[in-house]
């Protein structure tokens, strides 16, 4: 296994893809399945992560549960460091928590989904500039056509917030208490929407 995460440098965006679900609803380790370029569900959502990030300086961590060793070497080779969360079947929460501890002296966070893999790199960049243009404070996250989509930026301000979370709500809380206060950056990409719970769902992704 790669070996933990280093602490972002200050200052720095750090990317954490969160890569830890069960995948129950699929029937098996949808992460690994191949998209029709052959490249791994996982994989494509961790390198359009890593290249929104690598113009910035920002580090990017991938969440998995122990002994995930193929989905480790597949985020790895994206260029991710690999974080094992132990508490990672309890739900999202810990997964995310785990992320943001690792990275405890970034700026700010860009929180993605590893089955979403058709979010194009812009997308990815919009949440990250208004990340670095705005403040400690800054929530943000992509829209289109009116629905807020992912991945989801925060600012510094809110680590106590986001590395203590539990469960399996992910950022909802954190989310709730913010409302009205999130910067949306409109995108002409669907795939902010788009994830992959069923096998079915891999029919929609592009459209």
């Amino acid at each position: 296994m790669p070996e933990p995460a280093p602490q972002a440098a200050g200052g720095a965006i750090a990317g954490v893809l969160l890569a830890a679900g069960m995948g129950r609803r699929f029937g098996g380790d949808k992460l690994l399945h191949p998209l029709p370029d052959g490249q791994p569900i996982a994989q494509a959502a961790a390198r359009a992560l890593v290249a929104a990030l690598a113009p910035v300086g920002g580090t990017c961590v991938a969440v998995v549960r122990p002994g995930q060793t193929a989905l480790a070497d597949v985020l790895a080779e994206a260029g991710c460091t690999i974080i094992e969360c132990p508490e990672a079947a309890h739900g999202m929460g810990h997964s995310l928590a785990c992320g943001v501890r690792a990275t405890a002296q970034a700026r700010g966070w860009l929180v993605a989904l590893a089955d979403m893999p058709r979010i194009a790199p812009p997308s990815y960049a919009a949440v990250r500039d208004a990340l670095l243009h705005g403040d400690a404070r800054t929530i943000a996250a992509p829209s289109w056509q009116g629905q807020r989509g992912h991945p989801v930026g925060f600012g510094r301000h809110w680590f106590e917030a986001l590395s203590r979370l539990q469960g399996d709500e992910g950022a909802r809380a954190v989310l709730a208490a913010a409302r009205g206060a999130i910067t949306l950056c409109p995108v002409d990409d669907a795939g902010v929407l788009q994830d992959v719970d069923r096998p079915e769902d891999l029919a929609d992704l592009g459209r």
